[in-house]
């Protein structure tokens, strides 16, 4: 199956996951929200699929750019 990658657009703290390990998502379902200079920033699936892997732990803190969850198209 095809994956997606979804990868961090700022710099801070993986303050809430709000998905897990095989759970189906559509497009623009939140996965995750990020803290960043007092700031709530959701990440959101850029496409429908299944959440295979997530690959950053709540509450660690993030880069930009860093891989944040791979979902199965």
């Amino acid at each position: 199956m095809p994956e997606i990658k979804v990868h961090s657009d700022v710099t801070g703290t993986a303050w809430k996951i709000v998905v897990s390990e095989g759970q189906a998502v559509d497009e623009g379902d939140e996965l995750m929200i990020a803290e960043a200079m007092k700031m709530e920033i959701p990440h959101l699936a850029p496409e429908a699929g299944v959440v295979k892997e997530i690959c950053v732990k709540e509450g660690a803190a993030i880069s930009e750019d860093d891989l944040l969850f791979i979902i199965e198209t």
